[in-house]
């Protein structure tokens, strides 16, 4: 992207891979090419790891091995569509992180997750501050707070049932909280564990015109 070009972002949700709805990726194309945009950022969660989950695991789940496999294959297509990617390291993600540092392994000894998932100009980072902006994937509560109390915009996933943006206007400051929707297939065994809860907002975001118009988007099902 040039310097002086607008930035227009697209903002995929939650994929949870091999977790994730296979029209969710040409829904989430669709919207890069409607909304002109030049940029990609994953909001978080990019994979599952439900093999190695801190909750409990379904009898039926694919072994560690398997799982990883199918997330190389599947995280291949969305390497292919949007080759160059910011990528929010979201809880899911940092499972394995999680294990290793529990059982006193040394970063040293372990792979990045771009040598792992295979995609090698993806950049990942912890969260991502663009034209007055935070993408984080939002562990921390909601899109709406947030942006309240860091007094700066924020869009964030994390939360599947959610998708919003809320403008909040004051004396001085006018912010926005935007919640991205997801990708995740509520079906899989995967997701379980919400079966009873509300179903998931399947969605993506753009955010346009260098940081100034943000638009949730939400896929027809």
């Amino acid at each position: 992207m040039r310097e002086t070009e607008t930035r227009n972002i697209l903002v995929i949700g939650d994929l949870h891979e091999p977790f994730c709805l296979d029209d969710y990726l040409d829904f989430c194309i669709e919207q890069y090419k409607t909304y002109s945009c030049n940029q990609v950022i994953i909001i978080g969660d990019c994979v599952d790891n439900h093999f190695s989950s801190y909750h409990e695991t379904s009898v039926d789940a694919m072994g560690g091995a398997d799982e990883l496999d199918l997330t190389i294959k599947r995280i291949s297509r969305w390497y292919k569509a949007f080759p160059k990617a910011k990528v929010i390291i979201g809880n899911h993600d940092r499972i394995i992180m999680r294990k290793a540092q529990t059982s006193a392994i040394p970063s040293k000894w372990i792979k990045s997750y771009k040598e792992v998932l295979e995609v090698p100009n993806w950049d990942f980072v912890d969260h991502y501050i663009q034209d007055n902006v935070l993408y984080q994937h939002g562990e921390g509560g909601t899109a709406r707070t947030s942006c309240r109390s860091n007094m700066i915009n924020v869009v964030q996933g994390h939360l599947h049932t959610q998708a919003y943006c809320e403008h909040y206007v004051g004396k001085n400051f006018r912010v926005f909280g935007m919640q991205v929707g997801c990708g995740i297939d509520f079906s899989s065994y995967a997701m379980a564990y919400a079966k009873y809860g509300k179903k998931p907002a399947i969605g993506c975001s753009v955010v346009l015109n260098n940081g100034t118009l943000p638009i949730n988007l939400l896929m027809p099902l």
